[in-house]
């Protein structure tokens, strides 16, 4: 009985620390105004036929502060990743000088700013939303192993520390919001 519940615990607290990983993930794809590779994760490229991440037909470096280079490994690979760029609504064009792709990011409006803090606190509420999802099903695990003969104090004592747990997640996810928002907002 007391395995199921160290089971459960362990899976609440493995389950939120991987919705803070998808958290990290997502905020890094949103731009806070310098250049970074990783807001091309996620453009697949259709590379005979098959849809290929775009690192992996291409090395995408920071040349400067603005401007991000993408150099194919293959030649005739330079359209259709420019084409992959533009479907992917990134809000950047991409420029194709025949050997490589240049993508200068322009300066970033203070509306833009706003609509990226927006986008930001978005990803922050669903990350908010699978933790509690989380706890919801931990607890509903608890209530189960309750009426297979848990002790009341036992089962109240696990749901205490599934909210504890709760809250310390929910709390991390608050603080990569604010700071993303500090890095979005500074010019």
């Amino acid at each position: 009985m007391q395995d199921d519940l160290t089971l459960i615990m362990d899976d609440a607290a493995d389950s939120m620390q991987k919705a803070i990983g998808h958290l990290e993930l997502e905020l890094t794809k949103i731009r806070a105004g310098k250049a970074n590779p990783q807001i091309l994760d996620g453009i697949t490229v259709d590379y005979y036929g098959a849809p290929t991440p775009l690192q992996q037909v291409a090395n995408v470096s920071v040349a400067d502060a603005r401007t991000l280079t993408i150099q194919p490994w293959e030649r005739n690979m330079l359209q259709p990743i420019e084409r992959a760029i533009i479907a992917s609504n990134i809000g950047i064009n991409p420029q194709n000088d025949g050997q490589i792709i240049r993508m200068f990011l322009p300066p970033l409006t203070e509306e833009r700013r706003k609509e990226f803090v927006k986008r930001a606190a978005g990803e922050g509420e669903q990350a908010k939303i699978a933790i509690r999802n989380i706890r919801r099903d931990a607890i509903e695990g608890i209530k189960k192993l309750q009426k297979d003969g848990l002790s009341e104090d036992t089962a109240k004592d696990a749901e205490a520390d599934i909210q504890e747990l709760t809250n310390k997640f929910i709390d991390l996810v608050d603080k990569h919001f604010t700071q993303k928002e500090k890095e979005i907002m500074t010019v």
